[in-house]
């Protein structure tokens, strides 16, 4: 078993160190599922990407902004929502980790 608030420590304090001011941890790997951990520092962000079949993104610390053409959703530590099915992007409100869960095809 992983331990999310270890791996979320370990995580942002890499990248705190990182110049790109991230890091990232695939926690499972069983196709069509996939669940990764990543953290970002405050204002780093994920460029606007394709959406997978289906998934969701719960913050285990801090802020962050999902980006999509169909509106923006901010979410905070404990909140859970879903991953527009639109190209999207993330930035980091300030230091966050997160827990993204996806089914690809």
């Amino acid at each position: 078993m992983n331990d999310l608030n270890a791996l979320a420590d370990e995580h942002l304090a890499a990248a705190r160190s990182s110049p790109h001011g991230r890091s990232a941890h695939r926690l499972l790997q069983q196709p069509p599922l996939r669940q990764t951990v990543i953290a970002l520092t405050s204002g780093s962000s994920l460029d606007e990407h394709n959406a997978p079949l289906a998934a969701s993104l719960q913050v285990l610390r801090g802020a962050v902004r999902i980006t999509a053409p169909s509106g923006d959703v901010e979410l905070t530590a404990g909140g859970l929502g879903a991953i527009p099915r639109e190209r999207h992007g993330l930035l980091a409100l300030e230091d966050a980790v997160v827990l993204l869960t996806a089914v690809n095809d």
